[in-house]
């Protein structure tokens, strides 16, 4: 697989829409659903053991947030590319964006990326991701049924040799409204460490989707963030969705934001 990261002609890389028509006002985003590293970036120098690892997707994302759709009846939209080929989640002036290093690993095929290369990742992967949400969010609002923005991510139990006691995250941007009502109901489920703003907040700069898409339309939004060996495996996707699909609704009940 090559690692040259100045490769041309890549593919156009769309995100998948599933249960578009769903009832519930929730629209589930899941912008590092996939470790895939197709042609022609290849797996840009990484071993097999690092295109598995958290650097490149958010493992156990789409299970949940597939999980969570179902169970509430929601639209889910997840990209299909690695974050390390270009993070839908960060904006193309962001180093994150197509990263150097990610954690303590180097990314080889991301060393050297020239402008060109920059662009046609950018048009390959991000516009259309952003495009399709933007159309997403816009015809829900032109249908009159304004959307709550939710997206699903997950984080290591350890990072940078320290462990994390936060095992669910919940994340604002400029609107904390849904962020803490989520939190009020998760803490009193009592069955998570559920904590505001970690490990990572708006100022880490995680919440590129929330102020491009949400953020403008003045629609509902929060990050959610599980930590990974919670959701290890396909069980332990469902036992999560099933645990959180009463919080995420009480908290939507909660601030009648499910008009």
């Amino acid at each position: 697989m090559r690692a040259d990261a100045n490769s041309d002609a890549p593919g156009n890389h769309p995100p998948v829409i599933e249960n578009e028509t769903g009832a519930s006002p929730v629209i589930f985003v899941c912008e590092h659903a996939s470790n895939a590293m197709p042609e022609p970036w290849g797996n840009l120098g990484l071993t097999p053991e690092q295109t598995r690892a958290h650097i490149a997707w958010d493992p156990g994302a789409l299970g949940l947030a597939r999980g969570l759709a179902q169970r509430l009846d929601a639209t889910l939209i997840h990209a299909t590319v690695s974050r390390l080929i270009y993070d839908c989640n960060r904006a193309p002036d962001m180093p994150g964006a197509m990263p150097l290093r990610s954690e303590v690993h180097d990314i080889p095929g991301n060393a050297q990326i020239d402008a060109n290369a920059r662009l046609a990742r950018t048009r390959a992967v991000y516009l259309p991701w952003a495009n399709a949400l933007h159309n997403l969010i816009a015809t829900r609002i032109a249908q009159g049924r304004r959307p709550t923005i939710i997206t699903i991510h997950s984080f290591t139990p350890v990072f940078h040799g320290k462990p994390r006691s936060v095992e669910f995250g919940i994340i604002h941007d400029a609107d904390p409204q849904l962020a803490q009502a989520i939190l009020t109901a998760a803490r009193a489920q009592g069955r998570l460490n559920a904590q505001l703003n970690e490990p990572y907040s708006a100022a880490d700069d995680v919440t590129h989707t929330l102020r491009l898409h949400a953020t403008p339309y003045g629609l509902p939004n929060a990050m959610l963030e599980l930590r990974n060996d919670l959701i290890a495996d396909s069980a332990a996707e469902a036992a999560m969705a099933d645990s959180l699909a009463p919080v995420l609704a009480a908290a939507l009940g909660a601030k009648d934001l499910a008009a």
